[in-house]
């Protein structure tokens, strides 16, 4: 039986690096290569990193918008037309 590796805490990973070992879970899982017991354990480290990458993203997006210092808005039709070559 094949052992899920018990790496880094999610919180140390970068985005990127959750997403690919998140992928890879997904990909071990799909492939049915892991036992009951493994696949438990690799659904407990996907729901982990998944956290982790959801956190990331929310943190992302609010620093977007002080950035932007919200001035993001959705334009509406009438305000388009006056673009239009």
């Amino acid at each position: 039986m094949k052992k899920v590796a018990d790496p880094k805490a999610a919180e140390e990973l970068s985005f990127e690096q959750a997403l690919e070992e998140l992928d890879g879970l997904v990909r071990k899982m799909e492939s049915g290569e892991l036992g009951l017991d493994d696949s438990i354990a690799a659904y407990r480290r996907g729901a982990e990193l998944a956290r982790h990458c959801q956190t990331r993203l929310s943190a992302a997006e609010q620093e977007i918008r002080k950035l932007d210092n919200d001035v993001l808005k959705t334009l509406a039709p009438e305000e388009l037309r006056g673009t239009e070559s």
